[in-house]
């Protein structure tokens, strides 16, 4: 029998998990006979750095849409030069003396990296800001209150709302799960949803930060159209750019 390379193995084992959504790993071992079980722990841990599977309690595995919510310390990996570039790009919009909002997420927690060092004043309820290094911290930090989510490093929540509808922001910085021309920008749960909507709307610019394996992906709950913001990618995608304004690296 031909032997699959790993390529091939891992995408046969991504479609079975698309069909189960959950399953035992003793379940997959029998739907590849041929394959050792530490080939296919090796495989699973594989997908796992890619954000597509995450090993559950107990020796099953389950199946991720680019959609669902990750630990912010798995989803800091996945794409990470994208989210580099990105991060890089937001930065240079940002003038001394602004005010600015960064969302919760990976992308917002790369962007506070870069962003703590200049004259600005940042609002945000993303709360890895608690884990940057604060050597040669120049900006005035005010972490809006709320209900934390350890999973997302995220405060959210009525408490949240009433605290941002009193700001008003020359910048903000949303993280997304989707954005799709029709569904527009998505997240999976109605109170991250809300947040961003108020952001949006006590912002001067407001801009999207989304690497573009987001693109055409929708989560379950719309925070607003993707025409009421920039989207700041990796890269453009030409139907996409029929809706909104693309800021992307040249070349």
């Amino acid at each position: 029998m031909t032997m699959m390379i790993p390529y091939e193995r891992q995408e046969k084992l991504l479609k079975l998990l698309r069909e189960k959504r959950l399953i035992k790993i003793d379940s997959i071992s029998k739907e590849f006979p041929d394959v050792s079980a530490s080939t296919l722990r090796r495989d699973i841990k594989e997908l796992e750095k890619l954000g597509k599977v995450e090993s559950m309690y107990g020796g099953a595995v389950k199946y991720l849409s680019n959609t669902d919510e990750l630990p912010i310390s798995k989803k800091s990996l996945i794409n990470k030069n994208e989210k580099d570039v990105i991060s890089s790009l937001a930065v240079d919009l940002v003038n001394d003396g602004d005010n600015i909002y960064v969302d919760s997420g990976s992308n917002g927690s790369i962007l506070l990296g870069k962003l703590i060092h200049k004259n600005i004043t940042i609002y945000t309820t993303n709360t890895s800001v608690f884990r940057q290094s604060m050597k040669d911290l120049n900006a005035d930090i005010i972490v809006v209150g709320g209900l934390y989510n350890p999973v997302t490093s995220s405060l959210s929540g009525s408490f949240t709302e009433e605290g941002l509808k009193n700001i008003f922001f020359d910048e903000s910085f949303i993280g997304v799960n989707g954005i799709d021309p029709q569904n527009g920008i998505t997240t999976p749960n109605i109170s991250e949803a809300v947040k961003k909507r108020i952001v949006k709307e006590h912002s001067r610019k407001t801009y999207v930060l989304c690497d573009s394996s987001k693109f055409y992906q929708t989560a379950n709950v719309k925070a607003f159209d993707i025409s009421e913001a920039v989207i700041i990618s990796d890269k453009i995608d030409d139907e996409l750019a029929e809706y909104t304004r693309f800021l992307v690296p040249e070349g």
